[in-house]
C-alpha cells in the first residue's frame, strides 16, 4: 500500500478545496506557479456515486459524468499525482464507493469536515460532522483501509481547546495521512481572526501532518507570507483559498505577478479544457475582486458564453483555434481514422456516427447534429420512431402512484 510515489503532505504548500473555483484550470494554474497538492472543490457522495468515469480522448482528461451528462469532475495527467479529490460525505460505504470510482486518477482523498454552510451541512455532512466523531471515525477508518492512496480530512476548531487536541488525536488513529485545520470555529466567518494557537497546540498534539488554512485574510497576502503563517502555526504545511482565488501567483517564490496576467493564463486553461462559461466567469470575476466595476469587468459581467469571455480578454483567436483543434479531434475520432461508410438497404441509410453528448455545446442535440449533417450532404431529412423503453414506463407509473 505504501508506494514509493505516494504523496506527501509534509512541508508542503496547497490549493484548498474551494466551491466553484478548484476545477481543472484552477488547479494547474496553482500548479503551474508553485503550488505542491492542489485540493478539488467539495463534490457530494450521492452525486459522484452516480457518476461513470470515461476517458475524453478529445480533451485528453478523465471525467467523471452524471446521468445528466454533467461532468462533475475532470482531471489530466499534468495533475494526476498531486491532485486531492475532496467529498462530502456522511455515510461510511458512500464514502468508500467514491473513493474507489476515482482512486486510480487521483494522488489522495480527503473529507470535508468542515465547511460550515449548508449546501455541506444538509445529511449531516462537512462541519455537522464535527458533533458526531463516531462517524467521523468510522469514515475515515472505512477509507484508510479501503483504498490505496492517502486519506486526509479537513476539519475546523471546536469551542475548546481540549475538545479539538481530542478529535484531531482520535482522527489521527484511524490511519489518515495528514489533518488540515481551518483555524476558525463553525461559527465564525473570514472577518475573524484565525486561532493560529489552536492549530499550534493541535500540531504539537500529534505525529501526523497538520495544514494549517485560514490566513488568507489578515496574515497571507504575498509567497513570503506562506512561511511566515507556517511558523505562527507550527504546521507542517500550509493551505492557501481565497488569497490563490485573488491571484494564484502567490504560490510563486518569484513574487507576486498582475492579476491581469494570472487572468489570461487561467482563460486560456479554460480554453484549451472546455471549462463551462459559467464556472470561468465566476473565477475571473473572483480575481477581479474590486475591479469588477471596471471596462472590463462590466464585459466580463455581460458576456455569456467561452466567446464572449474570450473577446473580453483578447484572446479570441487563441479561443477560435481551439475549438477548430478540437473539432478535427472529434471527426477523426468518429470516422475511427477511415472514411465513413454509408450502408444502403433499400430506403434505409445506415451510417455509424459516435455521438458523445458531453462534448457539444447544451444547444446542439443528437437529432440536430445528424439534421445539420443531412443538410449539408444533401440528403432527405431524417424520419424518427420512438420506441418507449417498457422499463423507464413501468418506474415512472410506479412513482406517480406513490405520490
Amino acid at each position: 500500500m505504501m508506494a514509493a510515489n505516494r504523496l506527501s503532505f509534509s512541508n508542503i504548500t496547497a490549493l484548498a478545496p474551494m466551491v466553484r473555483v478548484g476545477t481543472l484550470p484552477m488547479r494547474l494554474l496553482a500548479l503551474d506557479y508553485g503550488a505542491d497538492v492542489v485540493y478539488c472543490e467539495e463534490l457530494i457522495d450521492i452525486k459522484m456515486a452516480q457518476c461513470h468515469r470515461v476517458v475524453n480522448e478529445v480533451l485528453e482528461t478523465v471525467d467523471f459524468v452524471a446521468p445528466d451528462d454533467r461532468v462533475m469532475f475532470r482531471t489530466c495527467e499534468r495533475e494526476k499525482d498531486r491532485v486531492v479529490f475532496q467529498m462530502g460525505t456522511a455515510d461510511p460505504d458512500r464514502a468508500l464507493t467514491v473513493a474507489r470510482l476515482v482512486e486510480k486518477d487521483v494522488a489522495a482523498v480527503d473529507v470535508n469536515m468542515g465547511c460550515p454552510k449548508e449546501y455541506s451541512t444538509k445529511g449531516g455532512m462537512g462541519a455537522a460532522l464535527l458533533s458526531d466523531p463516531d462517524k467521523i471515525e468510522a469514515i475515515l477508518k472505512k477509507l484508510v483501509t479501503g483504498v490505496s492512496i492517502p486519506v486526509t480530512c479537513k476539519i475546523r476548531i471546536l469551542p475548546s481547546l481540549e475538545e479539538t487536541i481530542g478529535l484531531v488525536r482520535r482522527i489521527e488513529k484511524t490511519g489518515v495521512a495528514a489533518v488540515a485545520v481551518h483555524g476558525r470555529l463553525k461559527d465564525e466567518r473570514p472577518r475573524h481572526p484565525v486561532h493560529c494557537d489552536y492549530i499550534r497546540a493541535v500540531a504539537r498534539a500529534v505525529s501526523i501532518p497538520v495544514i494549517a488554512n485560514g490566513g488568507s485574510l489578515d496574515l497571507v497576502k504575498t509567497n513570503a507570507d506562506i512561511e511566515e503563517f507556517r511558523k505562527a502555526t507550527g504546521a507542517s504545511s500550509v493551505m492557501l483559498a481565497r488569497a490563490a482565488m485573488w491571484n494564484a501567483s502567490v504560490f510563486s517564490s518569484r513574487g507576486p505577478l498582475p492579476v491581469e496576467s494570472v487572468m489570461e493564463e487561467y482563460l486560456k486553461y479554460a480554453i484549451r479544457y472546455d471549462n463551462h462559461a459559467f464556472n470561468t466567469k465566476y473565477c475571473l470575476c473572483q480575481m477581479l475582486r474590486d475591479k469588477v466595476e471596471s471596462p472590463l469587468g462590466k464585459q466580463l459581467q455581460a458576456a455569456q458564453t467561452n466567446t464572449e469571455i474570450s473577446e473580453a480578454y483578447g484572446l479570441q483567436e487563441l479561443y477560435r483555434q481551439t475549438q477548430e483543434r478540437l473539432q478535427a479531434r472529434r471527426d477523426a475520432l468518429q470516422s475511427g481514422g477511415q472514411e465513413e461508410r454509408l450502408v444502403m438497404d433499400g430506403d434505409v441509410t445506415t451510417m455509424a456516427v459516435k455521438f458523445e453528448r458531453r462534448e457539444y455545446p447544451p444547444h446542439i442535440t443528437p437529432k440536430m447534429f445528424l439534421l445539420e449533417w443531412s443538410r449539408k450532404e444533401k440528403l432527405e431529412q431524417p424520419l424518427y420512431q420512438t420506441v418507449r423503453n417498457r422499463t423507464d414506463w413501468e418506474t415512472a407509473v410506479r412513482s406517480l402512484a406513490l405520490r
